[in-house]
Formats: structure tokens, sequence, C-alpha cells
């Protein structure tokens, strides 16, 4: 791998066994796998918690998903890749400096960009919930970008402990860029970081607040009516959204979150809306999780991505 990246350190490697990439910079495919292990901690305790683990487990995880991508996928209607001629690849992982705990944020952004401008769709693999923050900076190219968020917890919070760029954070960072348009978040329930406060700084910013209580009564088909069609959109999943009997393995479970049934359908609805240029799936504890559910349920949710994307993408020409 390049500097800029470090091999997967799971075993048997690669996110479904996909080639390695090793050149971002001269980046020859149409969809990349990317892990951004590290975020912004706001203690030393913070630096390698388990979250950071979860990379490498959505990896092996991968691996229980398919028997080859020959094999027929109900989720998508066909094989993975549907005799379509794209590539995906995995670029490894985001390397941490002990030396200097902003320099994987700025390396990520621009591994990150250099994927988007090569036309490239990114699935991003976290990390806690601050590590979509350069990722969100990288999309200054590809805007405006339609921001679906979807968690527990509403994640405005200004800093924590003078920190700006933690897993509390990333939406409000994301309202303070230009190319970033409207925002929805899904999924929210619960107590969480926010005071009264930051949910009135997100609903003045425009953001739409959709609880999962509203989510469940009103249906995701109806939610999807609310965003603008002809779009380009970034999805970010923090698996607490995420019904915990699903996807148990989170530092904050919380009853009543968002269906595997909801995510396919908003997945899938994204891609017949517009263009879902990147997506990502943070806040996965490893050491939480039960025979691998909540790992494979990641990995399902990106397989539908990727398929999506596959029978979507805008360099094919079989389509």
């Amino acid at each position: 791998m390049s500097n800029k990246t470090k091999a997967p350190q799971a075993n048997p490697g690669s996110f479904l066994g996909f080639p390695l990439c090793n050149d971002s910079s001269n980046f020859d495919a149409d969809i990349a796998i990317l892990g951004i292990p590290f975020g912004d901690p706001y203690g030393i305790e913070g630096v390698t918690n388990d979250q950071s683990n979860a990379p490498s487990a959505i990896r092996r995880a991968s691996h229980n998903l398919t028997l080859g991508l020959d094999h027929w996928d109900f989720d998508l209607g066909g094989t993975l890749l549907d005799e379509h001629p794209v590539r995906v690849v995995d670029c490894g992982d985001i390397p941490a400096d002990r030396d200097d705990l902003k320099a994987h944020y700025r390396q990520a952004e621009m591994v990150a960009r250099e994927i988007f401008d090569s036309g490239a769709a990114l699935v991003v693999l976290g990390g806690d919930h601050g590590i979509p923050i350069p990722v969100f900076r990288a999309l200054d190219n590809q805007g405006p970008i339609t921001l679906i968020h979807i968690d527990a917890h509403l994640d405005w919070r200004d800093e924590v402990d003078g920190v700006k760029e933690g897993y509390s954070s990333p939406i409000r960072r994301a309202s303070e860029l230009d190319h970033i348009d409207q925002i929805f978040q899904i999924g929210l329930r619960s107590q969480g970081s926010a005071r009264r406060g930051e949910v009135e700084d997100a609903l003045a910013y425009g953001a739409r607040l959709i609880t999962a209580f509203e989510l469940h009564q009103r249906g995701m088909s109806d939610v999807l009516n609310e965003i603008p069609d002809g779009g380009t959109y970034y999805l970010t999943i923090d698996a607490d959204g995420v019904d915990p009997g699903i996807m148990p393995a989170v530092a904050a479970p919380a009853p009543g979150g968002v269906s595997y049934p909801q995510l396919h359908e908003l997945i899938h609805g994204l891609v017949a809306k517009g263009r879902l240029i990147g997506m990502d799936i943070v806040e996965i504890t490893p050491a939480r999780d039960l025979n691998e559910i909540t790992c494979i349920t990641a990995g399902q949710l990106i397989l539908n991505f990727i398929g999506l994307a596959a029978r979507n993408f805008p360099g094919d020409k079989t389509s």
C-alpha cells in the first residue's frame, strides 16, 4: 500500500476479498472501501477504543456474507455486480500518528477527496462518529450535498472539553460547510449529549429531525418523499441509530431503532432518486457483538450500496 493508507489488519484481509488499491492519487476504480479507524478523541482513553477495531471486524464478517460474486442476492434481485463492468477495491485504513493526533483526519480528507474527484463512490468503515468529518470536507467538489444521517443522537455539539471534531459534533461541522445543503436526521430517540440549545440550532439551520417513532408511524417511503429528487446524497449511519436487535454492538444501545427493511428501503430509494455518492458505518464496538450480527448487518448494508451503485454507475455503458 502507499503511505497514505495501510493494508487492512483483518484476516483474511480486504472487504469481501476485493483487490487492494495501492495509490489513491492514481485511482482507477468505481467504488472504494476505506477504513478510518480513529476519530478525534475526548481523552487519552479514546485514542484506541474498541470502535477503532470495527473496520477489521467488518472486513472479517464480510467473508460470511457471500459464497461468491456469482451467487444470487435476494436483497438486490441478482448477483452483486450483476455482470456490470464495475471495479471495487479496498483502499485499506488511514493510519494514525501517535505524535500528531490530527494527522489522520488530514490524511483521510486527502484520500477521500482523491477518490471522490476520480468519480468513484466511497464506503467508509469507522471508527467513531467523528470520522465522517474529514469525509464531509472532501465532498467540496461534489456539492450541493444532501446529508442523510441515521442515529439515535443529534450530534450537534459545538465542542466537548475543547474538542470540536469528536463523535458528538459531526452534523454541526457538516452544517458549517458551504457544499452541505439539506440535512435529514432519522432515527432520533432516547437521551444523548444534545441539550435544548443544540436542538434549537439544528432546527434553525433547517435540519429535518425525524424521530424513530415518527419513522415507524409514517414508514420510510413517506420519509423518502421529503428528500428532494435528483440530488447528490451522502449517507452516514451510526450503528446505535439501528435497532439493537440487529446491531447490538454499540456503546449506547436504545430500543426502537431503525430496522433493516427500513435501511434497505432508504438505500434503494436514494439510488432511485439521484446519486448516492458515499456512505459510512460508524460506532460499532466489536467486543460487544453477538455471533457477528452487527458486523454482518453492516456488511449487508454495504453490499446493497455496492450492488445498487454497480447497477446505476454513471460510467457503466451497459445500463
